[in-house]
């Protein structure tokens, strides 16, 4: 677990609008629109290389701080909610934002990042991830970036479930404690079957069963 990082992100005011986001587009812009409690759909953008730089997983919890000459979006902190991305040229098309209540806590989904070797590997178990990321409620300023998951204890037959994950305070668990995160198990070998063309159980070798003489007749 990390704490988060602060960054700034350059809103630009803009006028909403089909045309006026295709025109934000074409100059490598891209057109964003901000949520929340206190905020009714401000539209602005981004500079399109700001947004693929934070696009990734990474940041999908972080929380930026808009710099704007719009006194209505500057100093503004949001989290990210969806990037619409073009079915093709894979560009940003479209961010949504969310500007949550600061003094207010917030569910999210954070990463599970899995860290060391099973010990139960050594025995031939393999190793089986369940869950990659759980669901958390916290205040916005205190949303971990991802949780650590030691699995170097694991052996075989081993699992470690959401309530042996270490949380840290002030961040309350809301995915159930039960739930399995990962194991450890032996794969079983299926058993072989006969190869295309091999002979049955009781055929003579050249793929013909030989019949027993008959009796002589008297």
């Amino acid at each position: 677990m990390t704490t988060q990082e602060n960054i700034t992100l350059e809103a630009f005011p803009r006028q909403s609008g089909k045309g006026q986001a295709r025109s934000l587009r074409r100059d490598k812009n891209t057109p964003a629109v901000v949520y929340g409690p206190k905020v009714n759909g401000l539209p602005f953008s981004l500079l399109e290389k700001e947004v693929v730089k934070y696009s990734k997983h990474h940041f999908e919890n972080t929380i930026f701080t808009l710099k704007s000459s719009d006194p209505k979006l500057n100093g503004l902190r949001v989290l990210r909610k969806a990037i619409d991305v073009h079915p093709v040229s894979r560009r940003p098309m479209h961010v949504d934002f969310i500007a949550p209540d600061m003094t207010k806590e917030v569910r999210v989904n954070l990463e599970l990042r899995f860290e060391g070797k099973a010990k139960g590997t050594l025995e031939g178990g393999v190793v089986n991830i369940i869950k990659r990321d759980i669901e958390v409620e916290c205040l916005p300023t205190a949303i971990p970036e991802f949780i650590s998951v030691d699995i170097s204890h694991l052996d075989v037959d081993g699992s470690i479930h959401v309530s042996d994950l270490s949380i840290p305070p002030g961040v309350e668990l809301i995915t159930a404690g039960d739930e399995t995160v990962v194991t450890c198990a032996v794969v079983a070998e299926e058993p072989a079957t006969p190869a295309a063309g091999a002979p049955a159980e009781g055929a003579a070798a050249g793929g013909t069963e030989t019949a027993a003489p008959a009796e002589d007749k008297k």
